[in-house]
């Protein structure tokens, strides 16, 4: 099926909830919409499903307006982070449900298959209330990927989750998705969980579609600062910087640096400048039209404590340290600001510790005035 959203929008009193957006979702494919809480994901899966009617724009599905169609009345599952089971039915029957009312054969066969999957084999006998959170939003999902409806909404699916399970069922829910026809509409909060599942991504920032296309194409060329830090976990580094002959130079900090950050050159004692002093200088090109104030964007992922040929040497001192699964977020204080670096692996850093980080150009973003983007690093060098 096709779903087309056509100049949609959401107010609820004097609050806009939704601005004016258009977003048709490839058919057969995951689209990923990716945004902070409160970035309008759920209320416009809602408005996908026809649980909520919009306050503008219209709904279709294969050419038909169902804008207003209530959801009983039309073929979507849905999952969503606060799950819904029935209470008075096993885990089995829960599952099966959907099958039935089809009137399918094997549904004894097709209950253990996704079961086991979603990793709930064990529990089929079990009433709803005698399971984990986390086991029962599995439920759901299984019950959902059972009715193979043509539109499948699931929101945050897997937040219920520990970390372990998350990681195993995001690799099955791709294969899943994968060999199935549904259109799949999946929310999340995490940039890693979208590039995983692939597809399309909508990002969502504040009530705003601010971009949609192919996954991998939305991350490695962000339309603006705003998609580029919603699609960075953690946020994409912003330095300031300057169009110049070679290319662009980063500006150091204004005012008085934080407490232990190296003084800009041209500083007084109190570490206070009267007037921009220049950074480093980058030779990355730029289009003819480029403004002359910039904004230098920096994944955590591309800045490092070792140098390679090319790089730029940004000297600083630990802020911070926080080690996350295998890799270590490092706070580093610098002459062009805060940054933080992405380290694979388990590091230890004393605080106020002296620390260089290496930065290659080819791995620099280049946003203009206006935060749209300008130059991208290629593909692979970022």
């Amino acid at each position: 099926m096709q779903l087309t959203l056509e100049g949609i929008s959401k107010k609820v009193g004097a609050e806009t909830w939704l601005h004016d957006m258009s977003l048709a979702p490839h058919p057969g494919a995951v689209t990923v919409l990716l945004g902070a809480t409160q970035a309008g994901k759920t209320s416009l899966m809602r408005i996908m499903a026809g649980l909520d009617t919009p306050s503008g724009g219209r709904v279709s599905v294969d050419g038909a307006d169902v804008t207003g169609v209530p959801v009983r009345e039309r073929n979507v599952a849905m999952v969503y982070q606060q799950f819904i089971n029935y209470p008075s039915m096993s885990v089995a029957d829960n599952i099966a449900s959907p099958l039935k009312l089809r009137g399918e054969k094997g549904v004894a066969d097709r209950v253990r298959e996704l079961a086991s999957k979603l990793h709930i084999e064990m529990f089929l006998d079990r009433l709803p209330a005698a399971l984990s959170g986390g086991q029962q939003q599995r439920v759901a999902l299984a019950r959902a990927l059972a009715k193979n409806a043509p539109l499948m909404l699931l929101d945050e699916p897997l937040v219920n989750l520990d970390y372990k399970l998350r990681e195993e069922l995001r690799e099955e829910l791709t294969q899943l998705f994968a060999s199935g026809d549904s259109t799949v509409v999946y929310a999340t909060t995490e940039p890693a969980e979208a590039l995983l599942l692939g597809g399309y991504t909508a990002v969502l920032d504040a009530g705003e579609l601010l971009q949609y296309g192919p996954t991998a194409e939305v991350f490695h060329s962000p339309a603006s600062i705003r998609v580029a830090r919603a699609f960075s976990d953690p946020p994409m580094n912003l330095i300031a910087g300057e169009a110049m002959s070679v290319g662009v130079q980063m500006c150091l900090s204004q005012g008085r640096p934080k407490e232990g950050a190296p003084l800009p050159r041209g500083a007084d004692a109190e570490g206070v400048l009267g007037a921009p002093y220049a950074g480093p200088a980058l030779q990355i090109p730029l289009p003819p039209a480029a403004s002359r104030a910039l904004t230098l964007g920096v994944r955590a992922s591309a800045l490092r404590v070792f140098a390679r040929p090319g790089d730029v040497a940004l000297p600083g001192k630990v802020e911070l340290a926080e080690i996350s699964g295998s890799d270590t977020f490092v706070h580093v204080a610098t002459p062009v600001g805060e940054l933080v670096a992405q380290l694979t692996g388990v590091h230890d850093f004393d605080l106020g510790a002296a620390i260089t980080l290496h930065l290659n150009p080819t791995q620099v973003y280049v946003f203009d005035q206006g935060g749209r983007l300008l130059v991208a690093p290629s593909r692979g060098k970022n």
